[in-house]
């Protein structure tokens, strides 16, 4: 199930500016443009983890889970076949993947929504970051501010983010313990109630 991708209300970023324009005006656009991918609707860039927080041991999870946390915040090379790996190892646990960009402003806003519901579900979910159409020393600096529970997958030629069927950023596909696609939520989600309730639907199948 894919949601419907951007409504009317909520500002998105369907792909990084790169639109080249003569004179004085076209400079106003691209800052526009710009602007827009790197405010969010207002943004949050207050981080609800440390570093340290976020990178803290996990005991008495299981193993994959363990591991997961032992690779917090960091960039995974390996690309897409590194990827389905992952996702195959991971069956029989539910899996939330979230596909971002450092430059991407609705990413920036909804990231401290994951950080939240990654550390309170860590030990029961899998949760995967996916770095598409961006540098390493950008998304990079973009994690040092706002550090993440668990591992991104590096991505720079969108190969992963093709198989999750992304649709601008940010988007959120949720895996069942099968390892299959139950819902792809596109764009940033509102407020971390939302996200909470479609994790609760459908990663942990309560409703």
């Amino acid at each position: 199930m894919i949601d419907n991708p951007y409504p009317l209300h909520m500002k998105s970023c369907s792909t990084r500016p790169r639109i080249a324009f003569p004179g004085l005006a076209a400079a106003l656009l691209a800052g526009v443009l710009l602007a827009g991918c790197a405010g969010g609707g207002g943004g949050n860039p207050d981080s609800r983890l440390s570093l340290q927080q976020a990178t803290q041991p996990l005991t008495g999870a299981p193993q994959q889970l363990a591991e997961i946390r032992s690779q917090a915040n960091q960039l995974l090379d390996g690309g897409k076949d590194a990827f389905e790996q992952r996702i195959q190892a991971l069956k029989g646990t539910p899996i939330v993947v979230n596909d971002w960009a450092s430059w991407c402003g609705p990413c920036r806003f909804e990231f401290p929504f994951l950080q939240s519901q990654a550390s309170k579900h860590a030990k029961e979910i899998a949760f995967l970051g996916v770095d598409s159409d961006d540098s390493s020393g950008s998304a990079k600096t973009f994690l040092g501010e706002l550090p993440l529970p668990y591992p991104s997958y590096s991505d720079p030629d969108k190969s992963i983010r093709q198989e999750l069927h992304g649709i601008g950023y940010p988007a959120t596909v949720f895996y069942d313990r099968a390892g299959n696609v139950a819902y792809t939520h596109q764009g940033q989600y509102r407020d971390e109630a939302a996200l909470a309730a479609d994790i609760q639907r459908y990663a942990l199948n309560s409703g």
